[in-house]
């Protein structure tokens, strides 16, 4: 029997959302454990020798520990042998890695001023000027996704459910929940209703927590 994996990573955070909702696709158990603002700190040498960024989530495996939510995911997908969770074919992988890699390079960081101003209420981010070009940024983003989505009619990566719908369900979860004008995105809605079919999801994704 395999022991439950360790999660590092306090249970709002979006990146930690992935990782149990991952686990849940996969029938993995996990012990979960609260670090982050709020919690166990993270800026310590005690955590940093976990994940020298001192970022959450953070799991342990049998040689250390492994950090980036994205890369945990594809180690779980890996783990279980979810070849429908992330193909083996080099081409079908690799569908499904860019939607990832564009999830984590040009998709979270349009949304940070916004979203640090309009749910954080940061009194670091409070022009206005930048919060509207946040905002329209980061609708610019999910009017890429919505027509990736119109394509293949389904899933991001083509017909079938993937990691991309679990990175890319936990960011269109932040974005919902922001308090600003959204375009209507109808391959997005229709995407997301799928998505909100998925018992991880509702647990981890569309629950209540942006």
């Amino acid at each position: 029997m395999t022991d439950p994996l360790r999660i590092l990573g306090k249970a709002s955070s979006i990146n930690v959302r992935k990782v149990l909702w991952t686990c849940r696709e996969v029938g993995r158990d996990f012990a979960r454990e609260d670090w982050g603002s709020g919690f166990r700190p993270v800026d310590t040498d005690e955590f940093r020798a976990m994940n020298p960024n001192a970022q959450v989530p953070v799991v342990q495996v049998a040689d250390g520990y492994l950090w980036e939510s994205n890369s945990i995911c594809r180690f779980l997908a890996g783990e279980a042998g979810r070849v429908d969770l992330l193909p083996v074919r080099p081409l079908a992988r690799a569908r499904v890695e860019m939607w990832m890699d564009w999830q984590a390079t040009e998709l979270n960081p349009s949304w940070r001023y916004a979203f640090m101003a309009l749910v954080r209420k940061s009194p670091a981010f409070a022009d206005p000027d930048a919060i509207a070009g946040g905002v329209a940024g980061w609708n610019r983003q999910m009017g890429i996704l919505d027509g990736q989505l119109a394509k293949t009619g389904a899933y991001v990566a083509g017909p079938d459910f993937t990691l991309a719908d679990i990175v890319l369900g936990l960011s269109t979860n932040r974005w919902k929940m922001t308090p600003m004008e959204q375009p209507p995105l109808p391959a997005v809605e229709d995407w997301w209703a799928r998505l909100c079919a998925r018992p991880g999801f509702q647990e981890f994704g569309a629950n209540g927590v942006p």
